[in-house]
């Protein structure tokens, strides 16, 4: 496996990097290309959450794909992580030869604010402001093939996560308006799988059904799984993403990684 960690160095980047893993290529395998999928972790937009990244990563290793972990840079205005994101999509795609990646399955993943920034890539990416700061020749060198999005963040509305949005917007009403990502969906938005909590406290799950709404009115094909119990930052649910404390799992919740290996494989 190459494991690598690419400085991403965008205007305002702060200790920006895309943490790789490529798995090993074989002429002798069946199969000859990966997805990729360039993860999102959760943090507030002030910091990056360990439970949210390489555990994670791992496991969509464990299924057969190729996996990176973009660590944006926080605490800072909107367009820097999202450029920062842009960028990545467009390295894989300019490596995708290189590292027998399927061009055509570069999926964004992303958790909490996390989902948020996989989000905004996935309705905004046909934006020049977004694409050519990059060095991309054209939109579609940065464009998702697929949003896989757990407990995002998404409106600015009745159910926002104020406090996350506010790092991001710097509570800027107009900025906060455009980040509500629910009136950005259009019928360029790239298909997605969705699963939130009915009693996440943190991000309410009108959040991810707001979402869905808007991905439904424009045709967008979406698989959405709404669990009824469990806290806000799952990651995998699991004792593996744990916290220290023994919070953060929740066993009916553990089946959304193998849902999304079915997702991605049929993408």
């Amino acid at each position: 496996m190459l494991y690598r960690e690419i400085p991403v160095q965008m205007k305002h980047s702060a200790n920006a990097s895309l943490v790789l893993y490529i798995q090993d290529y074989s002429a002798d395998m069946l199969v000859q290309e990966r997805p990729m999928v360039i993860l999102c972790p959760g943090g507030g937009y002030d910091h990056i959450s360990v439970r949210e990244s390489e555990s994670e990563a791992l496991q969509f290793l464990a299924m057969g794909c190729h996996a990176a972990v973009l660590r944006y840079t926080v605490a800072e205005r909107y367009t820097v992580p999202l450029t920062e994101l842009a960028f990545a999509v467009k390295y894989i795609r300019e490596h995708a030869e290189e590292w027998h990646i399927d061009r055509s399955r570069v999926i964004v993943q992303g958790s909490s604010a996390g989902g948020h920034l996989a989000a905004s890539l996935g309705v905004f990416w046909q934006e020049k402001w977004l694409w050519e700061p990059t060095g991309a020749d054209s939109a579609e060198e940065i464009k998702p093939d697929g949003m896989l999005l757990c407990y995002p963040v998404i409106t600015a509305e009745i159910f926002a996560q104020r406090g996350y949005l506010g790092v991001l917007t710097g509570d800027d009403e107009t900025l906060l308006e455009r980040f509500s990502l629910e009136k950005s969906v259009n019928p360029h938005t790239p298909r997605a799988f969705i699963w939130h909590t009915f009693t996440d406290a943190t991000v309410p799950v009108e959040n991810s059904l707001l979402l869905v709404s808007a991905l439904r009115r424009h045709n967008i094909p979406t698989e959405f799984h709404l669990y009824p119990k469990g806290q806000h930052g799952l990651a995998l649910a699991s004792p593996l993403t744990a916290s220290r404390d023994g919070s953060h799992m929740q066993k009916e919740c553990e089946s959304w990684i193998a849902l999304a290996r079915v997702w991605i494989e049929n993408l």
